[in-house]
């Protein structure tokens, strides 16, 4: 199955989940599930090895 397919739906729920915390918890929600879903975000790519963390890690370079 194709991985591609499931981002729409993906974005859905983050926008719904997005939209419940406004309604719900105003503000201050909104901006906690936010930073939470970005850094859940980030942190399921760096696990997956599709985010490089060599340039936030403090890595040496080669030259």
């Amino acid at each position: 199955m194709d991985e591609s397919r499931w981002w729409p739906a993906v974005g859905l729920l983050f926008g719904a989940a997005l939209g419940f915390a406004v309604v719900v918890g105003g503000l201050t929600a909104f901006l906690i599930v936010l930073v939470l879903g970005i850094l859940g975000f980030l942190v399921g790519r760096a696990l997956t090895g599709e985010l490089d963390m060599s340039g936030l890690m403090g890595g040496r370079r080669r030259t």
